[in-house]
């Protein structure tokens, strides 16, 4: 259930007018990587979520909701920067005011560029915000499908580069502004960001085992192999040599890859090396989470009917109305 609560989470203002920048702005409201985004893809998570991982469903749903709430810090921003271009628009019987403020065509040219990018401010919405990114491409869930992955590792991993993305965004538009109000709404925006990415980061710490994401595990003949794909000097670093960063296996550098695949047959005589990892002990891990994640998922969605808000029917079976408001039943 969603409440709505008039005053903005953060007291957003503005100085001036700009609609030029209320257009670049558009990015962070109907942009791949804005408020509108992140809120959808959160709350399309949480419903995996729920019964294998109460606490990461109440989790995605409070960002999800809180992310809601950023949207609006944005719409509310788009439309102050509009000041003096939303109601004046609307007399459609005379030249608006602010045209004729606006003397001569290059003046008038000049006002139309600063928002031209994102037209629909003159010439549809007339002043609000629309669901376009800042040159006017309209949002589609295109931007979020391919986060809901009903594996809640990997959905939190995407979440983690999500909230990377919509960091440098808030970076970027700072340095497009020199509203110092508006900077300050910005800052907190992108400071959010942050917040969010250390929360997803360390829910992901507590499932254990998170790597590699979902049940199936990687084969060890070919999860340390690193292949020399370039000419020139080798260059070498902790990505191709020493320990990998999650299996602790040691990288095999493949300096020449067309001669390797010849000498095994493309791969198919390729025995596990630098690895203490064998075909039959990921073969028994393999089976043991499933399991595992099989039995976590049927034991939280037992078969039978279901009620989703379990809270109220709870309530609703232990409590009796006696006229004056609800009294738990007495056990017996």
């Amino acid at each position: 259930m969603f409440y709505h609560v008039k005053e903005l989470q953060f007291n957003a203002r503005v100085s001036k007018p700009d609609p030029g920048f209320a257009t670049l702005l558009l990015e962070q409201f109907g942009g791949a990587n804005g408020e509108l985004a992140a809120a959808l893809r959160y709350f399309g998570q949480a419903f995996g979520a729920r019964t294998p991982f109460p606490d990461k469903y109440d989790l995605l749903m409070d960002i999800a909701t809180e992310e809601f709430s950023h949207l609006e810090i944005v719409g509310a921003t788009i439309q102050m920067l509009l000041q003096g271009v939303n109601g004046d628009l609307k007399k459609a019987a005379d030249e608006s005011e602010i045209m004729q403020l606006l003397n001569g065509k290059k003046a008038k040219e000049e006002f139309i560029h600063q928002a031209i990018v994102a037209p629909q401010f003159l010439t549809s919405s007339g002043g609000t915000p629309a669901y376009t990114n800042s040159q006017g491409v309209p949002w589609t869930a295109a931007y979020i499908n391919g986060d809901c992955n009903g594996d809640l590792t990997t959905d939190l991993r995407s979440n983690i580069a999500a909230e990377s993305r919509a960091k440098i965004t808030y970076e970027y538009l700072l340095q497009f502004t020199d509203d110092p109000y508006v900077k300050e709404t910005l800052n907190f925006l992108m400071t959010r960001e942050v917040a969010h990415y250390q929360m997803f980061e360390a829910a992901l710490e507590t499932i254990q085992p998170n790597f590699p994401p979902a049940v199936l595990q990687s084969d060890p003949r070919y999860s340390n192999l690193y292949f020399n794909m370039s000419n020139g000097s080798a260059v070498r670093g902790p990505w191709n040599q020493g320990e990998s960063s999650q299996l602790g296996e040691t990288w095999q550098y493949i300096d020449d890859p067309v001669q390797y695949v010849l000498e095994t047959n493309g791969l198919l005589t390729k025995e596990p090396e630098g690895t203490a990892r064998t075909l039959e002990g990921i073969q028994t891990l393999d089976t043991e989470l499933s399991i595992e994640r099989s039995e976590e998922i049927n034991t939280a969605v037992p078969l039978g009917p279901q009620v989703w808000s379990q809270s109220a029917v709870d309530q609703q079976t232990n409590t009796t109305g006696n006229g004056k408001g609800t009294k738990r039943k007495k056990s017996s």
